[in-house]
């Protein structure tokens, strides 16, 4: 369309839109509306302020009635989400629902095209190539979202720098005892003995394998394809003075040989990027590495088995995490028992993600203008949206959070486990 409208004709347009979307909508007493004049067109809180800060903002976000172009249209300013942001996902949740139907789709259209469109502006999603879940495309992606910048990460995460669902003893506790309690409560299931091998598969910036070395008395190898980890971690096994029983390799677990046996090992938030392609390759690759009695814990966020199949969000898949995909916790179950584990216990711990993802987006906008330093503004409004939107999805039950504990029992049937599970509860020295 020819762009010749003024100003109030650009207002009158937006506020008849928002009125029309909104008509009916949750929040209404906490949330409000803001056109980029300032006129509050929705809404009587002030908890949440959605700012629509250009006159074609609504058109992007709504051009493919989507969570992709609605992330899109925050990631990249054109709508600003001030206050809190948890506040925003029962309304996305309403106008998916609402809009569903073609007709409904068609009948707001009606006033969504009336609203200019502008030109193709910058963009700053993910591409990466090759087959799907190849070790190469997999390096790209795990790339793409692990090598940001480590100082980006210390703005929002614990002093270790622990990039998974922390262990919450109680509500309060601060992040970095959470995430402690974590490191602890996954050594104690592994039941680590000093002299032991132990392989944490995508080990990030080397916390897990460094506790287990110091307080355990293992030897212990971390993997990952991160660069930026690969020479985090390096460094620190040099400062702790661990050289002698901790190792790192910038490597895929595939690439790990049949000569290499471990007594125990760990894959903590890594299985997301495996895949239900590879999952049958990835558990295999474990068993094979394991000697026999040895243990597997994997600890991975997993789909709700009502959401498993749905289309998965357009926003992560294309600005977050490239080629992620997550299981229900039957078909990860499944996949470890087809490649010859025993199952000797499954835990979920989907609340204490909720509790860990509100910290950290706490933390980061706390940290908001040395955030934007060093990475720019959309990659904190991705990271922000990306981290909120999960803990949404967490407190909601649809994802959730599971360790399964795995071991590969010797050809006479002996697990090795201990009758009771009381030595994984036991108070911390």
């Amino acid at each position: 369309m020819e762009v010749c409208l003024n100003e109030p004709e650009l207002v009158k347009l937006n506020r008849d839109l928002i009125k029309e979307l909104l008509k009916g909508a949750p929040g209404e007493k906490e949330v409000s509306v803001e056109l980029w004049n300032g006129e509050r067109v929705w809404g009587k809180g002030d908890k949440l302020v959605i700012k629509i800060n250009k006159p074609w903002a609504l058109r992007e976000a709504l051009s493919t009635f989507s969570d992709l172009s609605l992330a899109e249209s925050y990631i990249y300013n054109l709508i600003d989400l001030v206050g809190d942001i948890y506040l925003i996902f029962p309304i996305a949740d309403w106008l998916m629902e609402k809009f569903k139907p073609l007709r409904e789709k068609i009948r707001i259209w009606k006033f969504i095209s009336k609203i200019p469109t502008l030109e193709e502006y910058e963009r700053c999603w993910a591409e990466v190539k090759g087959d799907l879940h190849s070790i190469e495309r997999d390096r790209q992606a795990v790339q793409y979202h692990y090598d940001v910048s480590n100082e980006f990460y210390k703005l929002f995460l614990d002093k270790n720098l622990v990039y998974s669902c922390a262990y919450f003893r109680k509500p309060t506790d601060s992040l970095d005892r959470a995430q402690e309690q974590k490191i602890d409560y996954i050594c104690r299931k592994l039941m680590l003995k000093p002299g032991e091998k132990l392989l944490d598969i995508g080990c990030g910036w080397g916390a897990l394998i460094i506790h287990a070395a110091k307080n355990y008395g293992v030897n212990a190898l971390g993997i990952t394809l991160s660069k930026n980890q690969y020479e985090y971690v390096k460094e620190r096994i040099k400062e702790e003075g661990l050289e002698d029983r901790c190792e790192v390799l910038l490597a895929d677990y595939r690439e790990l040989t049949n000569k290499e046996s471990f007594d125990k090992i760990v894959s903590v938030g890594m299985f997301e990027h495996v895949g239900q392609k590879r999952a049958l390759t990835y558990f295999q690759q474990a068993y094979k590495l394991l000697k026999y009695g040895g243990i597997f814990l994997n600890h991975a966020i997993s789909s709700s088995y009502k959401e498993f199949g749905k289309p998965p969000s357009q926003f992560i898949r294309k600005y977050v995490f490239p080629d992620g995909e997550l299981l229900p916790i039957y078909l990860t179950v499944e996949k470890a028992e087809e490649a010859g584990f025993e199952v000797r216990d499954v835990e979920c711990l989907r609340e204490h993600y909720t509790l860990t993802l509100m910290h950290w987006v706490r933390n980061l906008e706390k940290n908001y203008e040395r955030a934007v330093q060093v990475a720019g503004e959309e990659k904190y409004r991705i990271w922000r949206l990306y981290m909120a939107s999960s803990a949404y999805q967490f407190l909601t039950g649809r994802i959730g959070l599971y360790q399964t504990l795995l071991v590969k029992t010797h050809p006479t049937g002996e697990s090795g486990f201990p009758l009771t599970r009381e030595h994984l509860y036991r108070e911390e020295k």
